[in-house]
């Protein structure tokens, strides 16, 4: 796959939908098992979907701090997006080895990072370029439980003032989120937001989802 091609797909998304996959076994045995993911546009077409790369000892001992690689295929299989997150900390009292994720679009390319920032209070994070540059920040609510409703973690300007998009986690009802992980996010972002960066938007949407959203209980 040509960048040009991935390109044209993800200049026309100012919305995207991540609906993750039901897992049976997960849900009747409670065994962590890889995730799968569509990715649709704002009509509900599939545009790509997306697979969870790990072991077995990863996903149930570390569930939610887990390692993995995320494929992300279009509709024809061809990898378009590789999404890595390492083995770090998930907790304010350890500043120094919070959260990091590299996504790469195409695969072999570096498109930018999600990087975890310290705070005692809320979540926050920074959306970087390929070089490591400071593009866009992330902040979400002090409480992640939802109570019946959404949760959005707004994208913001670095400086922290303007809202231009948010990353949302829809409630999707008590049968879902009791019996299963599943989950179903949305990601808004303006039409014009560099192809890379939606990229790495996406990546952030799955770290969000494994940080606060991983326990079958959570959105109730």
């Amino acid at each position: 796959l040509t960048p040009t091609i991935l390109f044209i797909s993800f200049k026309q998304l100012d919305r995207i939908i991540i609906h993750q996959q039901v897992e049976l076994l997960e849900a009747i045995l409670g065994t962590e098992t890889s995730s799968k993911y569509e990715i649709k546009n704002h009509l509900g077409q599939r545009v790509y979907f997306a697979v969870e790369e790990n072991d077995c000892f990863d996903r149930n001992l570390c569930s939610p701090l887990r390692s993995f690689t995320i494929r992300i295929a279009d509709n024809t299989g061809r990898e378009v997006i590789t999404v890595n997150r390492p083995l770090r900390c998930n907790s304010c009292w350890f500043p120094c080895f919070l959260q990091e994720l590299e996504v790469q679009s195409p695969p072999g390319t570096i498109a930018g990072y999600v990087v975890q920032n310290w705070d005692p209070f809320l979540p926050k994070f920074t959306i970087q370029n390929e070089s490591k540059e400071d593009v866009l920040k992330i902040i979400g609510p002090y409480a992640t439980c939802g109570c019946f409703e959404d949760v959005d973690f707004e994208v913001k300007a670095l400086n922290e003032m303007s809202t231009i998009g948010k990353i949302s986690k829809y409630w999707s009802g008590f049968v879902n989120n009791v019996f299963t992980n599943t989950a179903n996010f949305g990601i808004q972002v303006p039409v014009d937001l560099d192809v890379r960066i939606k990229a790495v938007m996406i990546g952030a949407c799955f770290l969000i989802d494994l940080m606060f959203f991983e326990n079958s209980l959570d959105g109730l």
